[in-house]
């Protein structure tokens, strides 16, 4: 068995299904299982079996994601010892990212960067979800928390503010008791979505969505008033506060990443160039500018 067939059938024992495998892997979904029935096949031994909860993994499965694990490691390992071992910036970074900040404020920083280093291959995903660093899904991942995991590092770069959306006309009609209050109901991540029940127990959304962008949009036509960044929101000509931004509702932007790359050259670069940047638009993201 080499690598390959050990990383796929790893990607299938992690996500637990031939689609999200593939979707990790960026493949297609018959390759996830044509390559697991190989393995099958050429191991005589079943890895794989349907249960009334979906795919788990046979007794011979649970000894390969054994393996597999390791070998994972010790290539990860071989990996950072000899990123760390040159002075060289090259190679490739994989830096995760949110959307609505990636297509934004952050994509002048990215470009920056990667004219200040072309050696580098800079690949920004965007995704709300989070990833595992530990498993190099990424090298650095820029997320909003206040609690980052105890096994990373980094460097809180900004706070993230957040207010109550809507557009010009419909919050105006709203105040003059012209229009009645409706909110947009959220599904972009846990915060909006917890806020929003907060702010709105009725729930009675009459519009819902699931990204920032798409709110954004909806707020312009309209539909009601929701959660926004104060660096979406602030931007957008067509929109105007209808709620001031709450302290409790604060967020800290983060650069993080594994705690075994932190000699490694190109994480460190990236990362005192982010710091430096973010700084000088830190009052964007707090909604005081």
């Amino acid at each position: 068995m080499n690598w390959d067939d050990a990383r796929i059938f790893l990607a299938f024992a992690r996500e637990g299904s031939f689609g999200a495998a593939a979707k990790r892997l960026g493949v297609q979904h018959s390759t996830i299982s044509r390559r697991i029935h190989a393995m099958e096949s050429n191991l005589a031994a079943p890895l794989v079996e349907r249960s009334a909860h979906g795919y788990v993994l046979t007794g011979t499965g649970k000894d390969l994601r054994a393996s597999a694990l390791r070998m994972e490691q010790e290539l990860l390992a071989f990996e950072t010892a000899s990123a760390g071992q040159s002075d060289v910036a090259s190679g490739e970074l994989k830096v995760s990212a949110i959307a609505n900040m990636a297509s934004s404020l952050l994509m002048p920083i990215f470009a920056r960067f990667s004219e200040a280093h072309p050696k580098i291959i800079l690949r920004v995903d965007v995704t709300n979800d989070s990833v595992r660093l530990s498993e190099r899904d990424a090298d650095i991942a820029l997320r909003q928390t206040n609690a980052p995991a105890e096994t990373l590092i980094g460097t809180r770069l900004a706070t993230v503010s957040s207010a109550v959306y809507g557009s010009i006309r419909y919050c105006e009609e709203v105040r003059q008791g012209k229009a009645v209050e409706r909110w947009i109901g959220v599904d972009c991540c846990d915060y909006h979505r917890n806020w929003t029940k907060d702010a709105y127990p009725a729930a009675d959304h009459a519009f819902c969505v699931d990204e920032t962008s798409v709110t954004a949009a909806a707020l312009r036509e309209g539909l009601g008033v929701g959660y926004l960044p104060c660096f979406m929101g602030d931007s957008d000509p067509a929109l105007t506060r209808f709620r001031a931004p709450e302290k409790k509702h604060d967020l800290g932007l983060w650069c993080l990443y594994h705690r075994d790359l932190r000699d490694t050259k190109r994480v460190s670069l990236f990362c005192e160039h982010i710091r430096k940047e973010i700084k000088q638009i830190a009052p964007i993201f707090e909604g005081s500018q």
